[in-house]
């Protein structure tokens, strides 16, 4: 071995080349092995702070991203995911990506509940979608349906259908999470436009992206504290080790952790 030589681990591990599409602050998406498909790799950077990674995030998000996911194909929710490919790696559908998010909140925390002036933690009557644009920075990023239809991003029946798609995600989702000891205060949903054939109009809605804990506020019905490390991010804390265990929690109660589990999940893998 050379002099100097240091052997990567689990957190350097480099991205394969490929023809490079996007990157964001937590993934990278390549040009799939296939037409039509993309491959979608999950770094260790923490969401907020590129500089900061987080041991084994990338691994865990992409585990639990693949969970959620088919368990919404199965409740007949049409999402972008095909099939992981590795540990840091999944294949997905190529879809047109709309230039807005939803996002659904449960409960009043963060700007949210300041741009309203309610109480933090506040349970909502029911839940309250709202539409953001796709763009970082903005101080106010909050649109309407008509913003949508009027600049052309999507007609009236897409934005109807992608809202009932949301409200059926946000029912499944909380059930799962409720059943795990945790409420879903808050999370973010992206769409993508995928064209069925050559005709104008034969499209399709669905979800793309991810769904962690990079996305999600979660709260701990048990103690009261918070799974996620938004609330942290807003306020400009950045904690390696607490959120090496944060993210490592919410892998054990969906059972990607348990004892004799996959061998690419265990803990000692991930420190």
């Amino acid at each position: 071995m050379a002099i100097g030589f240091r052997p990567r681990i689990l957190s350097e591990k480099a991205p394969p080349r490929r023809r490079h599409i996007y990157e964001g602050s937590s993934k990278v998406l390549f040009e799939g092995p296939e037409p039509g498909t993309y491959v979608l790799y999950f770094k260790d950077n923490h969401h907020k702070n590129n500089e900061l990674s987080v041991t084994g995030k990338g691994v865990i998000n992409n585990r639990l991203s693949e969970l959620l996911m088919l368990r919404l194909s199965e409740i007949g929710i049409e999402t972008h995911f095909i099939r992981r490919l590795n540990m840091r790696e999944q294949l997905v559908r190529a879809t047109e990506v709309l230039p807005f998010d939803v996002v659904m909140h449960n409960v009043a925390t963060g700007d949210f509940a300041k741009r309203l002036g309610l109480d933090e933690g506040m349970m909502l009557p029911e839940p309250i979608p709202e539409l953001h644009v796709r763009t970082k920075g903005l101080l106010d990023s909050v649109i309407s349906t008509r913003h949508i239809t009027s600049l052309g991003w999507a007609d009236a029946d897409e934005v109807e259908t992608l809202l009932n798609t949301t409200q059926r995600i946000n029912d499944f989702l909380c059930g799962q999470f409720l059943a795990l000891g945790v409420r879903l205060m808050r999370y973010s949903l992206s769409f993508g436009r995928v064209y069925l054939s050559d005709f104008m109009g034969d499209t399709q809605i669905i979800l793309i992206d991810e769904i962690t804990p990079d996305n999600c506020h979660l709260l701990d019905l048990k103690t009261g504290e918070r799974l996620d490390l938004n609330k942290d991010s807003e306020e400009g804390i950045y904690d390696e080790q607490k959120a090496a265990k944060v993210y490592q929690e919410i892998a054990k109660r969906f059972g990607l952790l348990d004892a004799g589990g996959p061998p690419d999940l265990t803990i000692s893998s991930l420190s």
